[in-house]
Parts: structure tokens; sequence; C-alpha cells
């Protein structure tokens, strides 16, 4: 068998069909950039002139540093330099532990009017635990005036890191010691299984955070989530002083059902929360103050935007203002226009011939290219990662110097049979051997990626971008066999991975569906169902 690689000739309608391209594919890449670009309307301002946050989490990690970082210390002039611009936005700033130069931060804080919920970091190394709370209760002696509370602990019971006695007993020993109130923090379903330690310290901190909960809570209703939660706490502890120990929103990072992260969702929950509790009386802290790196080796892309501030101390947004998800939208968009009417310039052959086919490629590339050089260094969190962004990048931009000259020539991509030296009967020439192999290249990165986001998703972004111009390609770009072993047994297996993808994630999570969909699109390209020719 051989594969015809004259054209036939087309009609005059085919021909204004291709001019029309030419006219509507850049014109359809802007007006999706534009949209994409438009500003976010936020609620009013939360905080009146000269009003400030309650209280920030802070940790002062900047570029590589890390807590898990053997022996580093922070300078007291990096903390003190930091204090200088949270002190502009936040009265009150939440620590987590006083090691790694952190037992300064007392000092710090008295410099620059500031009042301190200081943490003890407690783990599952009881030599360390000694360490921190012996120079807890030294600070709280020192600094009375400075710290408002002493937190002994964060999520240890959430993280199963010492037996409720062990922590009751340290929570004892500081409140015995310190000569400042006490408390212990973690998130509500553990306060709930846990009411008798409220027993031994001086309130009660609770974390409220609607992303992470176990059925993750939109931000259209997280604000009535926290109401909710906030108001049941307080059922389980009559009469005692609760603070919100922790709650807030990240900017960036997978959706969780149909908790999306993003700028302009975080600046709304923000402003909710605050309105919130400003409304009932409520004490509260946001986390955090500002954006933390070395959490995406934990959380994934979600981990390290956080903050208000960004990792440089920049301020994310402004309270009220309408606020853009994506500020790079207008170079995002200038490069798409760009790449699509390249790849309509490299086919223009084919634009008398299948002019539809081409501009549907050229469109997604468009969007998706720019798309994806943005979100490659945002999800990209150690060398496995980069190699996968790469291999994607490359794959998307070999494709869209490809699909031009296929469609230019009428040529057909071969089955993976031909690729992999099984039937040699399909299409020849550099052309066709090229399209091969980036179907096994899609192929094996597809399929890579669902079964991640299928096994192992918690903390994985979904790569929507990186694969909506292979899949857009093998769909536009006809077979040029009839169908063979590979696709029979690969086709299915990718749609069913895909398909469990979306039911694992829920239908609330467009992301995720997205996703889902390339595979089942990439499935049905590798079936023989749009009149293959032999």
């Amino acid at each position: 068998m051989t594969t015809s690689l004259t054209a036939p000739s087309r009609s005059g309608s085919t021909r204004l069909a291709g001019l029309a391209v030419v006219i509507a594919v850049p014109l359809l890449v802007a007006l999706a950039w534009w949209a994409l670009g438009r500003p976010a309307a936020l609620p009013p301002p939360p905080l009146t002139a000269g009003e400030k946050i309650a209280c920030l989490s802070y940790a002062p990690y900047e570029g590589t540093q890390s807590p898990f970082q053997a022996g580093l210390v922070i300078p007291p002039d990096q903390i003190d330099r930091q204090f200088e611009a949270l002190a502009v936005s936040t009265g009150c700033l939440r620590t987590y532990s006083v090691g790694q130069g952190l037992d300064k931060a007392p000092e710090m804080a008295r410099k620059h009017g500031l009042k301190l919920l200081m943490g003890i970091w407690l783990g599952r190394n009881r030599a360390d635990n000694a360490a921190e709370i012996s120079k807890a209760i030294e600070l709280g002696k020192e600094y009375p005036d400075v710290i408002r509370a002493i937190v002994v602990g964060n999520e240890v019971l959430l993280r199963r890191d010492l037996p409720v006695e062990e922590l009751a007993a340290a929570i004892a020993e500081v409140r015995a010691n310190a000569g400042v109130p006490v408390t212990y923090a973690d998130v509500w379903e553990f306060w709930e299984r846990n009411v008798p330690l409220a027993d031994g310290i001086d309130f009660v901190t609770v974390h409220i955070l609607p992303y992470w909960e176990d059925d993750p809570v939109g931000v259209d209703d997280a604000k009535a989530h926290v109401a909710d939660i906030r108001r049941h706490v307080g059922t389980l502890f009559p009469g005692r002083e609760i603070v919100i120990g922790e709650t807030g929103w990240p900017s960036a990072g997978r959706m969780r059902e149909d908790a999306l992260p993003s700028p302009s969702n975080q600046a709304r929950y923000l402003s909710d929360i605050i309105a919130l509790s400003k409304e009932n009386g409520w004490d509260y802290n946001l986390i955090e103050a500002k954006d933390q790196p070395w959490k995406r080796q934990l959380e994934g892309t979600v981990g390290g935007h956080w903050g208000i501030f960004d990792d440089a101390l920049g301020l994310k947004f402004a309270w009220g203002e309408p606020l853009l998800d994506r500020p790079f939208w207008l170079w995002q968009g200038l490069l798409g226009v760009l790449a699509a009417t390249g790849m309509l310039v490299m086919g223009r052959r084919a634009l008398s011939t299948e002019p539809l086919r081409l501009g549907f490629v050229a469109v997604v590339a468009g969007v998706a290219l720019p798309w994806w050089l943005v979100e490659m260094p945002l999800v990209s969190l150690d060398g496995w990662d980069w190699a996968f962004a790469f291999a994607t990048l490359a794959l998307t931009l070999v494709l869209m110097v490809a699909v031009p000259l296929a469609l230019s020539r009428d040529l057909r991509w071969p089955r993976l049979s031909v690729v992999l030296g099984g039937d040699r009967s399909g299409p020849s020439g550099l052309l066709a051997a090229m399209l091969g192999w980036m179907l096994l290249a899609t192929v094996l990165l597809l399929s890579a990626g669902l079964l991640a986001m299928l096994l192992d998703p918690r903390y994985r972004d979904f790569p929507i971008a990186a694969f909506a111009v292979p899949v857009a390609a093998f769909l536009a770009v006809p077979a040029g066999v009839a169908l063979t072993r590979p696709e029979r047994v690969l086709a299915p297996l990718i749609a069913a991975v895909a398909v469990g993808v979306a039911i694992r994630e829920g239908v609330e999570n467009w992301q995720a569906l997205l996703f889902a969909l390339e595979g089942v699109l990439f499935a049905l390209a590798l079936r023989p169902w749009r009149g293959v020719r032999a």
C-alpha cells in the first residue's frame, strides 16, 4: 500500500474558506487573549484607611532558603527588613519556630511595633522539641510586651507527629513557665476529636482552609463555609476565646473540585474573610505574609503561592481594585498571533485544500504555546518536571512546523506499527517519519501525564496547554494506514485513564475535564474514524 501525495482539486468555496481562515485565525487568537486578559472585579476594600490586617503568618525564607536546609541561620537584618515591609500592612505576625534565627523575631518585632503569635515547632525529634520549648520559654519571659501568645505546636495531631498526651505535656510545660498566654493550633476536624486538649490552653486556635478541605470549597461558597465552621467550633468550646489561626487562598496552582487558585480569587477570598471577621468580631490570622517558594517541593505549585506579598515582598494586589489573573496577556497574545500567522504562512498551500484543519491547529497553537511558556517555570519543581516541560514544548514547536507542511502536501501520519518497525507499508519520507516519531512521543508523554494525574494527583498541575497542540495536530492530520494492533490496545487504554482522571477529580473541576478531554480526543485520533486512505 502507498499513500498519495497529490492534492485533489478544490472548489471556489474552499478557496473562500481559506481566505476566511487567514482573516479569522489571528482575530480569534487575539480575541481569546483579550478575553483571558480582562481584569477581574474585586469586592470593596475590607479595611478602612489606616486599618491593618489583624495578623499574618510569617516565615522568613527567601529564594532557595528552606526550613530543611541544615545549618541555616536567617540573618537578623533579613528579618528586620521583612518586618519593616510587613508592618505597613499588619500589626501582628505569627511565627512557627524559634530556630534558624527566628529567636531574633521578638527583638525585631519590638523595633517595628509588631506583636507576635510566636510558634514552637514540635515534630518527631524529641531533642529538637526540647530545644524549641526551652528557647520559647526564655523569650516569653524576656518579651512579654511583644509576644501575644506562644503557639505550642502547629498541626501536630494532623501530621501524627506526637501522641496527644505528649503534646498536652509540652503545652503544660510552656504555660507553667513562659509567663505569656499559650495556645495550640490545628485544623478544625482535629479540634473536634480532641476537645479536652483545650483545657490546658488559654484560647483555641483553629485552621479553616476551604481549598484544602477533604471536600474542597470553591471561592463562591468559601465565606459561608468559614462562617459555618467558625460557629461550629464555637459550639465545641462555649465561652472560650477562639482565634482563626490560619485561613487563606492560593494565587496559583491546580484546581481541587471547584476551588480554583488565582490572583483574583485570592484577593476576593481574603477581602471576604476580613469583612466577615470584622462583622462578627472574630480574631483572625491570614496565611500568609509572603510567598514561600520552598513549599512548592512539599505541595506543588499551589504551596508556594499563599502570600499577600510575593517572595520579593512586592504586594500582589490592592484591596478593591480590578486585578489581572494573567498579567502577561498582552505579550502572550502578540506571540500567539505571530505563531498562528506563521503556521498559516508555512501551510499556505493547504489554505486552498485543507483550510479548516490548518486553521484549527493554528488557533489552538496561538493560545496554547504562550500559555505553556508562562506556565512552565511555575509548575516545574525538579529536573524531571523541567525535562517533561521542555519535551512537551519541543513536541509542540515541531508539530507547529510539521502540521502546515503535511497538510500542504496532503500527507498522512503513519501508524505506530510503522514507527516501531512493524508494517512498512505506510507513508514514507522525512516529514512522514517526523510525524510518526512525534506521534510516539505524544503517546508516551500524554500517557505519563494522565497516569500521574490518576495515581498521584494531589500536588500536580494539569498540563492542559502542554498537550493542546499535539492533540489538535493528530486530530487535524488524518492517519495514513488502517488501524493496527498498537492503536487497538492504546486507544481504549488512554481513553479509560482520561475518563478516570475526570471521575476522580469531579465534574466541577474544569481543569481536570479539559485534560481528560485531551486524552479522549487523542484516543479518538488513534482510531480510523476520519476516512483513512490506504
